[in-house]
């Protein structure tokens, strides 16, 4: 008898296999261009079925994350890119992504950020991934502080929406469900690093907005900060059923940002940015958000 798998009720073990592979294409586990592991091993690595992780290979071939060809497997096609107005995050290498900017962020005793986004789906990925170099000891904050802000749940968004039915709520339903079960990681991941004693102090805050994003912003430290615009675009979208509905999206994961940091000079633009962005995010924190 062959191995048992786990059978995906519901969709969790889609999403975990899911956000798995998207962070180990963002923090360049798996290097643009390069070929991810065959079916058969994801599947034993991850104890999904094999149908599993189909439906996770197509879901991210319709992000544009990876191309998949009969018989010679999925190759990566896309990586975090970061525009950058300092050589700090080009030094090195080519195309680095946002995993290294939050790396250098967490090697510092106190931690603060600052996040506004659709969804909570990348940042837990990329805190989960700093969470295990805490396990590690390869770094130890003593403090991390979170503000995040996402959009109020009873806004109506434009996207993610059915093209030939904007009134559709099943989309809708399906980015909710989706904000919510990483924000739920994301908090649980955050306040357990505090309980297993690694980091003394961590302060998390979610607040929702009625703004519809048509950007992700990232303020690190107080001292960098990171845009990125949310493209809308055309793509299938499977829901859980296993219908598969075209659908107008935007995709963060991917996007390319523009990166600033501020220096000693109140003039130079890369204060500029990262003081004018501080601001529109303080106000929004302070005097809309709920």
């Amino acid at each position: 008898m062959g191995e048992k798998r786990t059978v995906d009720v519901g969709g969790r073990e889609f999403h975990r296999v899911a956000d798995e592979l998207r962070a180990r294409m963002t923090d360049g586990t798996y290097p643009l261009r390069s070929f991810l592991p065959s079916q058969r091993d994801l599947a034993g690595e991850f104890g999904v079925s094999r149908d599993t992780v189909q439906r996770v290979l197509r879901e991210l071939a319709s992000e544009g994350w990876i191309q998949s060809r009969q018989g010679s497997g999925s190759r990566v096609v896309k990586r975090q890119r970061i525009q950058s107005s300092t050589a700090k995050a080009t030094r090195q290498r080519q195309g680095v992504t946002l995993q290294p900017l939050l790396s250098e962020a967490f090697e510092q005793p106190e931690v603060t950020l600052d996040v506004y986004t659709l969804t909570s789906e990348s940042l837990y990925g990329h805190i989960r991934l700093q969470a295990e170099r805490m396990h590690m000891g390869l770094i130890a904050p003593q403090h991390i502080g979170l503000r995040m802000l996402l959009p109020a749940e009873s806004l109506e968004l434009p996207y993610p929406t059915a093209k030939d039915d904007r009134n559709d709520p099943r989309l809708r339903r399906r980015l909710l469900a989706i904000t919510r079960r990483h924000t739920e990681s994301l908090t649980g991941v955050l306040q357990d690093l505090e309980t297993e004693r690694l980091v003394p102090s961590v302060d998390i805050q979610i607040r929702h907005a009625s703004l519809t994003p048509a950007f992700k912003l990232y303020l690190l430290n107080g001292t960098e900060a990171l845009l990125g615009p949310y493209e809308v675009m055309q793509r299938p979208i499977r829901l859980d059923s296993g219908e598969e509905i075209t659908a107008l999206d935007v995709l963060g994961l991917g996007a390319t940002l523009t990166h600033y940091v501020k220096d000693d000079d109140p003039t130079s633009q890369g204060t500029v940015f990262v003081d004018s962005w501080q601001a529109w995010f303080d106000s929004v924190w302070n005097l809309l958000a709920e």
